[in-house]
């Protein structure tokens, strides 16, 4: 019998960011982190993902924790093991697109802080809003030899994304200059042979290692691994059995048991695994009695693979629905969604892109009118603000919805100015590092009411005392 060639597969563990995230809305504090930092660098993930998107948000507004901080700590900790963040191209981790002089800043300080891989994407998958940051990323690396920049495509299904536009999509992030790619199937839609046959026509397209994410949302993601797995894939994100399946990933251990003993045996140390499944459980526990943990997002939502529609998507619609006392028109809007997507251009749904569809397809339904009102978002996709879609958007849509007015063609970043020193000179009795800088450029009102938090408490103000209503603090 010859002997097995060994093709280990790699795994990135989201427990510190995309996991808790899809579980508990992002709310695990950092000090809940820091006591197991330790055993988690002995363990040997090919990174750990711990920063980047909503964490920025919810570190400042709900837990009153500087982001920056945060990064600085897990760094220290973890000596061995690459830190891996999330990033929305030109938006950066807010919602508008920021000039190119605020994305390289964001870039810099990323790494300077203890990032060393930056995954990159845009919810057009429009590469365009993806260049600035992969140049950012490759000037630290030309210069301190740090810094990884992997673009991630947004996994959708419609007529425009056949196999040749993904293989397509791979040649054209290689020669952008990017490290690696990642599919990011943000609502679990890739079943298993797809992704065989997905990874397979990429993996014959580029020399670039490829790497998977998906949610367990529609049951089939740990099969989904299998396949792509054996297909060629490099890299899986997973999740410590704790905060795995429902919304999160498939369980880190469980994905390790499967290889083990064949060629992509991941070579990690259950005992371990088992030792930081056990420090997460308890707090596991007590997200569930205080309701942070919803049972609801735990199970398989078959709805995810009908519709073609992510979980947060639908219960953002089915919200919208019960404060208009219109949950009758459920089914409408279901049928109405796929509609609005084919008027602005087939988008991949991944935030923003799947909030601006629901919204759009709740007020066409409502109104009895198709666009009769449109949200200044969805105006904003049509002008061409958000970028270019795959496919051409309805000339009828446009017509309706901005009659004569200009739209855009270039990278709107194109038509920005430079930023930082407005945004500088608008938050300096705020500064106390540079950073500080980028998150007010975030979030503004967020980021200034975190940094007189901030100061309260390092001048011992009794907060109880404080008249928080009209933002007024004793000293």
């Amino acid at each position: 019998m010859s002997e097995l060639v060994k093709k280990p597969v790699k795994i990135t563990e989201t427990v510190l960011r995309d996991s808790h995230q899809s579980l508990i809305a992002t709310r695990m504090p950092t000090e809940y982190m820091l006591p197991i930092i330790e055993k988690m660098d002995q363990v040997g993930y090919n990174s750990v993902e711990c920063w980047g998107g909503a964490t920025f948000d919810a570190s400042l507004r709900f837990l009153k924790e500087d982001p920056w901080d945060r990064l600085r700590k897990l760094r220290d900790g973890f000596k061995n093991t690459k830190l891996q963040m999330l990033f929305r191209g030109q938006n950066i981790l807010g919602y508008r697109p920021y000039a190119d002089d605020v994305v390289e800043t964001f870039v810099q300080k990323s790494v300077a802080n203890g990032i060393d891989i930056i995954r990159i994407f845009d919810c057009l998958n429009d590469l365009r809003n993806l260049q600035a940051t992969v140049n950012a990323t490759n000037k630290i690396k030309a210069t301190e030899g740090r810094g990884h920049a992997q673009i991630a495509l947004s996994y959708t299904l419609g007529d425009a994304y056949t196999l040749e536009y993904w293989t397509d999509m791979a040649k054209k992030i290689e020669e952008m200059g990017a490290d690696s790619i990642c599919i990011k199937d943000m609502a679990g839609l890739l079943v298993p042979y797809k992704a065989a046959e997905l990874i397979s026509a990429m993996k014959e397209s580029t020399k670039l290692p490829i790497q998977l994410h998906t949610h367990y949302t529609s049951g089939v993601a740990s099969m989904t691994y299998l396949k792509a797995v054996e297909a060629g894939v490099d890299v899986i994100d997973t999740a410590i059995s704790p905060f795995a399946l429902g919304t999160s990933q498939p369980a880190t251990e469980v994905m390790v048991e499967t290889f083990r003993g064949t060629e992509y045996d991941t070579g990690l140390d259950q005992n371990l695994l088992a030792e930081i499944a056990d420090y997460f459980r308890p707090y596991r526990d007590e997200c569930l009695e205080n309701g942070l943990l919803n049972p609801k997002v735990m199970g398989v939502d078959i709805k995810t693979l009908l519709y073609q529609v992510p979980g947060g998507m639908l219960s953002n619609m089915v919200s919208q629905l019960k404060e208009q006392n219109a949950e009758d028109k459920y089914y409408d809007v279901l049928k109405e969604i796929p509609e609005v997507r084919k008027d602005l251009g087939e988008p991949p749904l991944v935030t923003p892109s799947s909030q601006i569809v629901g919204t759009q397809a709740v007020f066409n339904v409502l109104m009895g009118e198709r666009y009769k009102m449109a949200t200044k978002e969805t105006k904003a996709v049509l002008r061409g603000e958000y970028g270019q879609t795959v496919k051409p958007m309805s000339q009828e849509v446009i017509d309706k919805v901005i009659p004569g007015e200009e739209r855009i063609t270039c990278r709107y970043a194109d038509l920005l100015e430079n930023e930082m020193e407005k945004l500088e000179s608008e938050m300096a009795q705020w500064k106390q590092q540079d950073e500080d800088v980028l998150s007010y450029a975030l979030f503004p009102q967020v980021a200034v009411d975190f940094f007189k938090y901030r100061q309260a408490q390092q001048e011992k103000v009794d907060m109880t005392k404080a008249d928080t209503a009209n933002g007024a603090y004793p000293v």
